[in-house]
């Protein structure tokens, strides 16, 4: 671990010492500190359950935004073979934001979507931090097209904190570019699922996740706005956002029992950016559940139940 979450200093402490003792050990032949460094890694991993067992709603955010989670291109390597990407939205510009194109899931054709953040600095910059402009968006429409006309299955994988609200982006039509992406969610009659794998930040997300099957891992989020933002805009106050990411109620297991999640896929003990290979290999579990859920159904029926889905939510609350 390199980076340690505000909530999680006591702890950054102790693996701290854990680690400067087996350095100072290394250092020194014939130095045994095993005991010692044994009992300071059963601490910490009892900490590590007390700080993970109830997260409170800020926290998961803090979590979900994470800069070592596994982000889209970790997703792809592993789950996916033969992966094309098409780049491009054949009417302005290639958005580095968005990655997506064709490749196999489980020896079945698909076409694979998602944002990308970056993992380092040059690249958080080339993916513009997982914000997409409008050709980003346009770029997952046709993308989303050729997969409904050939009949592919249609799988994104979510991280943003939100579109891009750069002048560029409104003067070549952001709003619209969302609405479009999600009107042609709604459209294609192929399976479409998605797994939200870290933020999902308002329309951003909604343009990918608009699908028939919508999983969230255990400490993702999925807002109209960030709290901070919700925060300045109701009590002209970023700091409140504690109190804006409760009232958003934004967490997986909020929106599972809203129905906006159909599924919250359990991350390993502190997260997923702890442990990598198994938080993919849930997701690809996951994303095959939902695939094999949706199998045997024509286009019609593909379309006509995944606008039943989003009209109907809410509907409980309103009628009460």
């Amino acid at each position: 671990m390199t980076n340690y979450l505000d909530f999680e200093k006591p702890l950054a402490e102790i693996e701290g010492k854990a680690e400067e003792l087996r350095a100072l050990a290394r250092a020194n032949e014939g130095m045994d500190v095993s005991n010692e460094a044994a009992a300071l890694d059963a601490k910490a991993a009892s900490l590590l359950d007390d700080l993970y067992k109830d997260l409170s709603p800020w926290r998961k955010c803090q979590v979900a935004r994470h800069p070592e989670r596994p982000h889209c291109k970790d997703y792809i390597k592993a789950l996916f073979t033969e992966y094309t990407p098409l780049a491009g939205d054949r009417n302005f510009a290639d958005d580095h934001a968005v990655m997506g194109g064709l490749a196999r899931f489980n020896d079945t054709p698909v076409v694979v979507i998602g944002h990308e953040k970056g993992d380092d600095t040059k690249s958080r910059i080339e993916r513009n931090f997982g914000m997409a402009r409008p050709e980003g968006y346009r770029k997952a429409i046709r993308l989303m097209q050729l997969a409904g006309r050939f009949g592919l299955p249609v799988i994104t994988l979510v991280d943003t904190p939100g579109a891009y609200p750069g002048k560029g982006a409104e003067e070549r039509g952001q709003s619209e570019a969302i609405a479009r992406a999600t009107e042609t969610c709604l459209q294609i009659g192929v399976p479409l699922v998605t797994v939200i794998i870290g933020e999902g930040g308002s329309g951003g997300a909604v343009a990918f996740a608009t699908a028939s099957k919508v999983a969230m891992l255990e400490h993702s989020i999925y807002s109209v706005i960030s709290p901070e933002g919700c925060a300045s805009i109701l009590w002209k106050d970023a700091e409140k956002m504690r109190e804006a990411a409760e009232a958003l109620r934004l967490t997986a297991q909020d929106l599972r029992q809203l129905g906006v999640a159909d599924k919250v896929i359990k991350e390993p003990r502190g997260g997923a950016h702890r442990d990598k290979p198994a938080t993919i290999q849930s997701v690809g579990k996951a994303i095959a559940a939902m695939l094999k859920s949706l199998d045997g159904r024509d286009a019609e029926t593909l379309i006509r139940e995944r606008r039943e889905k989003y009209l109907k939510l809410g509907s409980q609350g309103l009628a009460a």
